[in-house]
């Protein structure tokens, strides 16, 4: 056995009923999935893994997944999750990056390399390399460790207080850490998962109809789910979201949706460990619009540049062969998230906007979050999320993609008059875009850089 991660998993997993362990696969038995386990932990000790050493590990929300990392971790190895339906060049950057010899589908044992790569110290003691590309697009490898997450764990079940009945529907991607830890959480507290593969309404409908209690996504999901007015989830008793800011308008509309749901709004990153922050809109409205107050063990500070900055013992133990890049991500203790923020009278954190997607228009530096959270108190807007983009006049004008509330009109000029009477004449957007859906990067959330791409195709 290797560390407390691997231990959630073999004492959770025997007792597991898997008769709704997916929603778009039979379920399988609990003897299934740790013989998995077992099989994989084998099939590595057979080839000779090495103590930490990385093994790319293809996950595709699948019940046998679990098995598979359970197999990783008690072979004494570091997971280093890959999705199923990742690109070729993903799989061979990871590979790379890692110098993985082995990759797991499944209880499938594939071959990608000869010489193991050298000890790397940073691994001892690690679960998982979470592989993240943050502002900058370049992939970065998040080492984290067993003990540190399995503690981060033990605060999230204080806080979140799941319990053995309930059933948790878990539509986000076992490849990053939300997802991951709202699964392992429910393991450890006797509840049982329902991983969704693929998100889509119907596979959430199917979860729902399952006896569903909590349901954990970012806010681009429950904005697809609110454009659906045959969407109805009464009987859950605890929505959990993250990953994206949660603006008033979508709080309210997913407490109507579920009117006996406590919504927990959860902010942090993959580096920080996740959840570092919580608000709960019901307990406090007048709280919406922040990321709340600190979870246990975590402290913050605000730079002097405005960047929030984090302190805590659950955090990273480190990027994967970049101690320079880990260095820099610092400032003593605290972890420089690269979020601009200040601290409201009543004590709350509120984002202003990322370091590196303040827009510099004319000279004038523009934090594009503060014009999504204007264009979303119109009641025809459903999202709204802007970007720079770049200009030869103004150096960068403010692009908008904008989503309409289904059965609403809507138009550009409209909107103008709307912002003119609320903010200055330089912060409103210089072109438009009416969309189905915000424009959203690989992990499915919203994504300012893909509001460029859409003045590239409309150019």
């Amino acid at each position: 056995m290797n560390g407390a991660l691997a231990s959630i998993l073999a004492e959770a997993l025997p007792g597991l009923r898997w008769d709704i362990g997916s929603v778009s696969e039979p379920g399988l038995a609990p003897a299934d999935v740790s013989s998995i386990g077992q099989h994989v932990e084998q099939a590595l000790r057979t080839r000779g893994v090495a103590p930490s050493e990385p093994v790319i590990v293809r996950i595709g929300n699948r019940p046998a997944d679990l098995g598979s990392l359970l197999g990783v971790w008690q072979a004494g190895a570091v997971a280093v999750p890959l999705h199923v339906n990742a690109a070729p060049s993903t799989r061979a950057s990871l590979l790379k990056a890692t110098g993985a010899r082995y990759l797991i589908d499944v209880d499938r044992l594939e071959t990608c390399g000869g010489a193991a790569p050298s000890d790397r110290p940073l691994l001892r003691n690690a679960a998982l390399v979470m592989f993240t590309s943050g502002s900058t697009g370049v992939p970065k490898g998040v080492v984290i460790g067993h003990q540190r997450l399995a503690d981060k764990l033990g605060v999230l079940n204080r806080l979140l207080q799941f319990k053995p009945d309930d059933v948790v529907l878990v539509p986000l991607q076992l490849t990053f850490i939300f997802g991951l830890w709202v699964v392992m959480l429910a393991l450890q507290a006797g509840a049982k998962p329902v991983l969704v593969p693929r998100f889509t309404i119907d596979a959430l409908k199917r979860g729902l109809d399952a006896g569903a209690t909590i349901l954990g996504g970012v806010p681009s999901m429950y904005r697809t789910i609110l454009a659906d007015p045959s969407f109805s989830a009464p009987d859950l008793r605890m929505i959990l979201t993250g990953g994206e800011v949660l603006p008033k308008p979508l709080a309210a509309a997913m407490q109507m949706m579920s009117p006996r749901a406590e919504i927990f709004d959860l902010y942090g990153l993959t580096e920080t460990g996740s959840c570092d922050f919580v608000l709960k809109p019901a307990n406090q409205p007048d709280g919406l619009g922040t990321i709340g107050s600190p979870t246990d063990h975590v402290s913050y500070r605000i730079g002097d540049d405005g960047e929030l900055q984090i302190r805590t013992p659950f955090g990273m133990l480190g990027y994967l062969d970049n101690p320079a890049l880990t260095a820099e991500s610092f400032h003593g203790v605290y972890f420089k998230t690269g979020d601009l923020a200040r601290v409201r009278p009543d004590g709350r954190v509120e984002l202003v906007g990322r370091a590196k997607d303040i827009v510099s228009r004319g000279g004038i530096k523009i934090a594009p979050l503060e014009i999504d959270n204007l264009l979303c108190e119109h009641p025809a807007v459903a999202a709204a999320l802007c970007a720079g983009v770049p200009d030869e006049r103004l150096g960068e004008t403010i692009h908008a993609a904008i989503v309409r509330r289904t059965g609403t009109k809507l138009d550009e000029e409209e909107l103008r008059a709307f912002l003119l009477a609320r903010t200055e004449r330089f912060k409103i957007p210089d072109v438009f875009y009416f969309c189905d859906a915000l424009p959203a990067g690989p992990t499915g959330k919203a994504d300012r850089r893909a509001v460029a791409q859409l003045a590239n195709r409309k150019s």
